[in-house]
């Protein structure tokens, strides 16, 4: 029996019966409460209804076909009709349809409360992290003006080496910068591969290191033997508890980190990191968004002087914190995800940090050396 020929008003059914007993939803309470509610099905229809009911009850209900399948990264729900998903190959239609507008409204307000967060007419918005490390952000009608909005991101399925996501002369660059100890920041926009680059990057670093993460939600899965997680909360339905990220870079410098990284630089922290990497901790790093690397020290600018530095003070800090800035794009039409640029960070006279291009890497052929090619190449051979 497929989930489409299962009736509404069982569906429904089932749901009242479960919370009246206040019997924990798993696949044997479902089957319980169906057999209750249509003793004539038979054990195989039963135990394929529980299926799907499940997913309704406890889980993504329609989407989780979608989830389980290795290659999606994404799945993007506008309304009722439409399902999208990018598995590696832009964005496709998908044939998953909601029943209603009632239902996605559902999904997004179960999947909210199991994130500990509110979706309802008061507070039409989340930003949250599921169990497994899945990022949901779901928005409602009216703000949604064309039915209920649900986005969830995957985290990745398996580390890649850096071989496979940067060939040829790239790879030896990166290894050489991971091999330096310098600070660098991965940028590029969303979707094309910042953390997946990061990830690897760190699985290169000196097995006796002790690296300390900092994220909003554990995307980043470095193959180390030592690795320490530390993730934001938000605030309760009271308002109270929240732990930021600038609350967690804080704290992992008191933890002894050789490598402090930032999952994603996007607001106060910034600060606190370029102080961190100025005081001896080398070979810090994080991702930040930004549509070319020259939008680098204007995009830091906007989030460091927003914490309160002045603009000078910015520059200076950035100077003598960061070394390189690895950009990162994905091809028109959903392309390859793929190195399209390293670069250094340097001084102008005017005292203002400038990002100069070291290596470009096109989509086809060789690797073109920048004006900055040599100075990456001192810098990498200055080992400690």
């Amino acid at each position: 029996m497929s989930r489409a020929s299962v009736p509404p008003e069982l569906v429904e059914a089932v749901r009242v019966r479960l919370a009246r007993t206040a019997a924990e939803p798993t696949a044997a309470q479902v089957a319980a409460a169906l057999r209750a509610e249509r003793a004539v099905l038979g054990d195989a229809e039963v135990l394929a209804v529980a299926r799907a009911l499940r997913a309704d009850l406890i889980g993504a209900g329609p989407l989780e076909p979608l989830l389980a399948e290795p290659d999606v990264t994404d799945v993007l729900v506008n309304g009722a009709r439409e399902v999208w998903v990018d598995d590696g190959h832009g964005l496709r239609r998908t044939p998953v349809v909601f029943s209603s507008e009632d239902e996605v409204r559902r999904l997004a307000q179960r999947l909210a409360a199991a994130a500990g967060r509110r979706l309802d007419d008061a507070c039409p918005y989340v930003d949250a992290r599921l169990s497994g490390g899945v990022r949901l952000h779901a928005i409602l009608p009216p703000v949604a003006a064309e039915g209920t909005c649900v986005s969830l991101r995957l985290p990745p399925r398996r580390s890649f080496t850096l071989e496979e996501l940067v060939p040829g002369p790239g790879a030896a660059a990166v290894r050489a910068i991971i091999a330096a100890r310098l600070a660098f920041l991965v940028t590029g926009g969303t979707g094309t591969g910042k953390t997946t680059l990061l990830s690897a990057m760190l699985s290169l670093a000196e097995a006796g290191e002790r690296l300390l993460l900092v994220e909003d939600s554990s995307e980043l899965r470095p193959l180390h033997p030592h690795v320490v997680r530390l993730e934001t909360r938000p605030s309760n339905l009271e308002g109270v508890g929240e732990v930021t990220l600038r609350d967690l870079v804080r704290q992992a410098l008191r933890m002894r980190p050789d490598r402090l990284v930032v999952g994603e630089v996007r607001g106060s922290e910034v600060v606190d990191l370029l102080g961190a990497l100025n005081t001896g901790h080398e070979g810090g790093c994080g991702t930040l968004h930004a549509n070319n690397p020259a939008d680098v020290p204007a995009r830091l600018e906007a989030l460091a002087c927003a914490a309160g530095l002045t603009r000078e003070a910015v520059h200076s800090q950035i100077a003598a914190a960061l070394d390189a800035v690895i950009h990162v794009v994905r091809d028109p039409g959903g392309g390859r995800r793929r190195v399209a640029q390293i670069c250094t960070v340097e001084r102008a006279p005017s005292g203002l940090i400038e990002i100069t291009p070291a290596l470009t890497f096109p989509a086809n052929g060789p690797p073109i050396p920048g004006p900055s090619f040599a100075s990456l190449q001192a810098q990498a051979r200055a080992t400690p």
